[in-house]
């Protein structure tokens, strides 16, 4: 097998996901396209030499459709011959998106893949598919589909975290944060987006609340109360898991995911491709893993799926020096860290989604990118990434500094 290695990882910031956010009157196009020519400008490679620009998008339509990689890639001025696909595989998108760039890579059948994603929340909202899964009546019984805030609450029932853990763990994903953009940490990735006359658009992630505390959440009412008592959901979730007696509901905008705009790419190829090309690579891909699991819970799956690719590379927690686990509601970080035994002072050091939000396609290839600035400000080895993913599923990837 080949090896795969990282040369650069580049973001935009994150705007916030509604009217008047900072990127709100940006196209995603224009997204993609900003890190597409930013990765290309940086490192001053021959676009012909590009096998492929593959970008994750949850929701692929309207201004997202068209296979968005493609068009992008045009866009951005890149030769003809390289070609571009999207896939989806809603949270983990983007990070999907860069293993599968890896895998062509570490199977000697691409010497050079860019990998990534890209959402604007604000311009195409969540649901803008209409999928069957919470769409059609006989589907979402026969897979007991129940909202995504639902199985947080029921994922912090079962497993014990309450409000105030939830609430705490938000707050410090806050801090940390502010302080990481405070010390300028994100520098060496972020990309500013401008307007057609080049003037910066937004240069920073806006989505932060710094100064927030657990005393100041706990004010905070429960998102999914009346979703799961009103309409049902709750009786569903109970149904699946008959030991829980009722559904603490726990999460809301404060300790979840926030909705935002943004995108990224990640440079993958081969040793050879890069050394033509003048390259250091920054890190080598290890290992990567996709798992399915229940899909009522649905948010599990992150701890699995980093036990499949530590198990792939013959590797165990211990080995792992800083962890990304994707902050989509505090509880998937607080069980992931439960089940993996880890440190909280390893896990998500600079804050995490539910600081900066989350951009559902983009958000897999932003953490990764994280990791890898962080490994190299701190001068360690490996790192791993991990979402938890709508339907059941979990991905994670291994990254080795170089």
């Amino acid at each position: 097998m080949s090896e795969c290695y990282i040369y650069d990882a580049v973001r935009t910031p994150r705007g916030r996901g509604k009217a008047g956010g900072g990127l709100n009157t940006v196209a995603p196009i224009d997204l993609a396209r900003t890190v597409l020519e930013a990765v290309r400008d940086r490192n001053g490679f021959d676009t012909a030499e590009v096998d492929d620009v593959i970008l994750g998008c949850v929701e692929p339509v309207k201004e997202q459709g068209g296979n968005i990689a493609r068009i992008a890639a045009l866009y951005a001025g890149y030769d003809l011959l390289a070609p571009g696909m999207q896939v989806n595989r809603f949270c983990a998108s983007g990070l999907v998106a860069t293993n599968l760039a890896a895998a062509r890579i570490m199977a000697g059948q691409d010497d050079c893949v860019i990998g990534g994603g890209v959402e604007s929340m604000s311009r195409v909202p969540m649901g803008s598919s209409r999928g069957p899964w919470a769409t059609d009546p006989q589907v979402a019984t026969s897979t007991h589909f129940i909202p995504q805030g639902i199985s947080a609450d029921l994922l912090a029932t079962l497993f014990g975290y309450s409000r105030r853990d939830c609430d705490t763990f938000a707050a410090l994903s806050q801090d940390r944060a502010a302080a990481a953009w405070e010390a300028k940490r994100f520098a060496k990735s972020i990309v500013p987006v401008k307007d057609n006359n080049g003037v910066n658009l937004l240069d920073r992630d806006e989505h932060m609340r710094p100064g927030t505390t657990a005393d100041s959440l706990a004010k905070l009412r429960a998102s999914f109360t009346k979703l799961g008592q009103n309409y049902g959901f709750d009786d569903l979730a109970i149904q699946v898991y008959p030991e829980v007696e009722r559904i603490d509901h726990v999460h809301h905008a404060g300790n979840s995911s926030g909705i935002v705009d943004g995108a990224a790419a990640i440079l993958l190829g081969s040793k050879e491709w890069g050394e033509r090309n003048g390259l250091k690579p920054r890190a080598k891909m290890i290992s990567f893993a996709s798992i399915g699991s229940e899909p009522t819970l649905m948010l599990s799956g992150p701890a699995d799926a980093a036990i499949k690719t530590l198990k792939r590379a013959g590797m165990s927690a211990s080995d792992i020096d800083l962890w990304e686990i994707n902050e989509a509601f505090a509880a998937v970080v607080l069980r992931f860290i439960d089940v993996l035994e880890l440190n909280t002072d390893v896990v998500n050091v600079n804050g995490g989604a539910i600081a900066m939000g989350h951009p559902l396609g983009a958000t897999g290839a932003m953490i990764l990118g994280t990791v890898l600035d962080e490994l190299e400000r701190r001068d360690l080895s490996t790192g791993l990434a991990a979402l938890c993913v709508g339907a059941g599923m979990g991905t994670a990837t291994i990254i080795e500094r170089c």
